[in-house]
């Protein structure tokens, strides 16, 4: 009778036993598909935050943000070598703990980091203590993971999230946190085509306008304040001959005037650009093409009709002549795209059409 119920009681124990595991799976499972779903979430949000209409380093704040508020992190800081010196791209530690923060690839611990391209995890054991690199400041944080960056192999900074809490990242999930720093590399690196353009955007000395790699930073947020825009780009097409029968000096003073005229009459939520050479372009935002119709047609009637002097004998006179292709941009669609087609049509166009094609 004891031995019967011996077994049975060895069956329950191993029933509860395969019971217990078959539930700790799925609570880890669970726990599995619903840290996913919220890395799946961060990425979108992350992607949203790309593709949003403002600077290179408004974006990275939020994205630091994001990663504050999702992963309920109490310090994070974006570190970025600019190839002069370190930025703090984003952090929410205050401002006087920066200097220490952009010196830590200086500090020996992290340089083996930096150069094994492996995190680095430092704590101390009580709150007598400080982290290594802490200086001025003694109770902010207490545990610290350090993360190297790296582009296509190239060192290019560091992110570092720290704690108020000594061992706060003992049992931490690094997995995880290796998916969030390659996603910042990520945003990191499609940020860059943008930073690129935004540094490089200059004024031409003839027109007082901006170049054409306005359109694709600071003049896009104009732009996509709105769902759909026109635009419109104009050549001026016997600018070349100017420039050859009479003067260059001449040429310049008419793309100088016809500048001055436009900028003088369109609203400063319309983008102006010199786009290349003889080639402007004007991008009317929020105004759909059959409300530009006809003010462009006035524009360039006027224009035409505006006799440009030489200054060196009051004598010699040109008139421009202007030829207009225009087209509907869409908010969130290639706006290089739609430049190119209009530049193909009025490159191609007959040298003395002047006209206004809807493309």
């Amino acid at each position: 009778m004891l031995i019967v119920i011996v077994i049975i009681l060895i069956i329950v124990i191993i029933g509860l036993i395969i019971y217990n595991f078959n539930i700790h799976k799925k609570i880890q499972t669970y726990k599995n598909i619903n840290q996913k779903i919220n890395n799946l979430s961060v990425v979108q949000d992350f992607m949203s935050t790309i593709g949003e209409s403002s600077s290179v380093d408004k974006k990275i704040k939020n994205i630091n943000e994001i990663l504050i508020e999702k992963y309920e992190i109490k310090y994070s800081t974006i570190v970025v070598f600019n190839g002069a010196e370190y930025e703090i791209k984003a952090s929410n530690v205050d401002e006087r703990h920066w200097k220490a923060l952009k010196l830590l690839h200086e500090v020996d611990m992290f340089k083996d980091s930096i150069a094994q391209a492996t995190p680095k995890y430092v704590t101390v054991n009580n709150d007598s203590e400080r982290l290594p690199y802490q200086q001025m400041e003694f109770g902010r944080a207490k545990s610290a993971i350090f993360f190297p960056l790296y582009i296509d192999n190239v060192y290019i900074g560091y992110w570092i999230i720290e704690s108020g809490t000594p061992h706060d990242f003992d049992n931490v999930d690094t997995t995880v946190l290796e998916v969030i720093k390659d996603n910042i590399v990520s945003v990191l690196k499609t940020v860059e085509h943008q930073k690129t353009l935004e540094s490089i955007v200059r004024k031409d000395e003839f027109s007082g306008l901006y170049s054409e790699e306005y359109l694709y930073g600071k003049g896009k947020k104009i732009i996509d304040q709105y769902t759909t825009s026109t635009v419109c780009m104009f050549k001026i097409t016997n600018l070349e001959e100017i420039n050859h029968k009479y003067s260059r000096e001449l040429g310049n003073k008419m793309i100088g005037q016809i500048s001055e005229y436009i900028n003088d009459n369109i609203s400063d939520q319309y983008v102006f650009v010199r786009y290349m050479g003889p080639k402007f372009v004007i991008v009317f935002s929020g105004v759909e093409l059959k409300g530009v119709a006809e003010y462009v047609n006035d524009m360039k009637e006027k224009i035409e009709n505006t006799k440009v002097l030489f200054e060196e004998d009051k004598k010699t006179a040109a008139f421009p002549r202007l030829n207009f292709a225009i087209s509907t941009y869409y908010k969130g669609t290639g706006l290089e795209e739609i430049l190119k087609k209009l530049e193909e049509y009025l490159d191609n166009s007959d040298i003395n059409e002047s006209d206004i094609t809807n493309i």
